[in-house]
């Protein structure tokens, strides 16, 4: 929208760069151009003001299809102006002198053209072919029908109006038909997510299985080495026990032989002190028999002596004594 300021009879008109602004005075044209600024008299003057920028157009619109089911179209079309002058002449874009504001309603009347030649074109193509094939692959088939038809439409460049793009944002059926679609979709997925969880099952199972097998296979090789562990053991004892044989059998042997040996030595000594006594005995006895009896009285009583108490004082009567002495005066004589 124009800014416009009054002044004692005048007005002052300021554009934006994308209004393109027809001044017209007495039916002659005055300005013409975007962004323009100028004074003016309201009594005088005509002024249009054309948007020349882009333009976003939603439209929505319902269809059918060539199996009779209901089919919404969800598009949105950018367009301009690109011959305002053009469309100036077709369409009421004059402005409120005092305001700034259009008359009329421009903007709406392209709208209704725009939609009407497009919903007109995308009824042609969804009306050939089935839904199941419109919500497949009719996106495509729309916007490119709507695009040419538009493109071949005699009154928009008449009007001035060129259309930039055309995109086609859903085709979507009625809401039970959405639901009857999607069941068997939903029903697949829930299929594909049910398999999935029994593979993955399947697999957890597999691997349960094969941790189990292992720790199987792991029990049996320890007690297959434990089984060779107690042979070994029990070889090994047997080993130590037959060497611990051997080894007391020769140590007896050795202390028997010693013993033997040692009797043997203590018997040969005491058949040498023996005999060695025996020599000495039969020399003392030798001896003795050519001593006199007396003599031999009187060692008998010396070893009698020595065998008994000391005496510390011995009283010898006259009969014991006269009596030796006549027994040792005799045997003198004697």
């Amino acid at each position: 929208m124009a800014d416009i300021t009054r002044r004692a009879g005048w007005r002052h008109l300021r554009s934006a760069p994308t209004a393109h602004i027809r001044h017209q005075r007495r039916g002659a044209l005055v300005h013409d151009g975007a962004g323009l600024s100028f004074w003016f008299r309201a009594l005088s003057a005509a002024v249009s003001e054309v948007p020349v920028d882009d333009r976003e157009l939603a439209m929505a619109f319902h269809a059918r299809t060539a199996d009779f089911q209901d089919i919404s179209v969800q598009s949105t079309v950018t367009y301009r102006i690109g011959d305002p002058g053009a469309a100036a002449t077709r369409l009421d874009f004059s402005i409120d002198p005092d305001t700034g504001v259009w008359r009329g309603t421009p903007l709406e009347q392209i709208a209704t053209l725009l939609t009407e030649s497009a919903q007109q074109h995308a009824l042609d193509v969804l009306a050939r072919i089935p839904l199941a094939e419109a919500l497949v692959d009719g996106v495509a088939a729309v916007r490119d029908r709507i695009a040419a038809g538009l493109a071949a439409e005699p009154r928009l460049p008449d009007t001035g109006i060129e259309v930039v793009a055309v995109r086609v944002v859903a085709l979507r059926p009625e809401p039970d038909v959405e639901r009857a679609l999607r069941t068997p979709a939903r029903e697949q997925i829930q299929q594909e997510a049910d398999r999935a969880t029994y593979e993955r099952r399947a697999v957890a199972v597999e691997r349960e299985r094969a941790i189990a097998e292992n720790e199987l296979a792991s029990k049996i090789e320890l007690a297959r080495q434990e089984e060779r562990l107690v042979d070994q053991r029990g070889t090994n004892a047997r080993r130590e026990a037959e060497e611990s044989a051997a080894a007391d059998a020769v140590r007896a042997e050795a202390e028997a032989t010693r013993k033997v040996r040692l009797a043997r030595a203590e018997a040969e000594a005491a058949r040498e002190v023996g005999a060695a006594r025996a020599e000495a005995q039969t020399a003392w006895l030798r001896a003795h028999a050519e001593v006199a009896p007396a003599t031999l009285h009187a060692l008998a009583a010396t070893k009698a002596a020595e065998q008994l108490p000391r005496i510390e004082h011995l009283t010898l009567s006259p009969d014991v004594l006269t009596g030796l002495l006549a027994r040792l005066g005799g045997g003198t004589g004697a």
